[in-house]
């Protein structure tokens, strides 16, 4: 299957790093999870971060919320530490919420998905971690 526009180009990560709201959907509160590292870095980069996770924890001093739509404000970026068998879901949660952008994370795969947050004017990133894209920047 092919895209209707090519994904993780460096122009579109750049983009997407550079929008300050992002909701992290699979964000608690274990330290062992990839989740809790990387949303410390994206707040120490000066974004907002919004915690979305069934028990709602409030994380890194962020009230956490159950679904993208409990969110009470305009989200940017939904960055996805969930399973590729779900992250489906919670694209279309993110296209229904009207988020600019959706990042999926590194080994998270859904092309189904990517090709309709694209035709829904989304900016795709699929299979990166956004602190890896910080340290390439230096």
């Amino acid at each position: 299957m092919h895209w209707g526009a090519p994904i993780n180009t460096q122009e579109d990560i750049d983009t997407v790093l550079g929008m300050k709201v992002w909701a992290v959907v699979g964000l608690g509160n274990n330290p062992e999870r990839p989740a809790f590292g990387v949303a410390k870095l994206l707040q120490d980069k000066g974004h907002t971060i919004f915690p979305v996770y069934p028990r709602a924890e409030t994380v890194h001093g962020q009230v956490g919320y159950k679904s993208l739509s409990d969110i009470p404000t305009p989200i940017d970026v939904v960055d996805c530490f969930v399973n590729s068998s779900r992250v489906g879901e919670v694209v279309d949660q993110a296209i229904e919420i009207g988020a600019k952008a959706i990042w999926l994370q590194l080994d998270v795969i859904d092309e189904a998905a990517i090709a309709r947050a694209q035709a829904a004017g989304l900016i795709a990133i699929m299979d990166r971690c956004p602190a890896i894209e910080y340290r390439k920047k230096g």
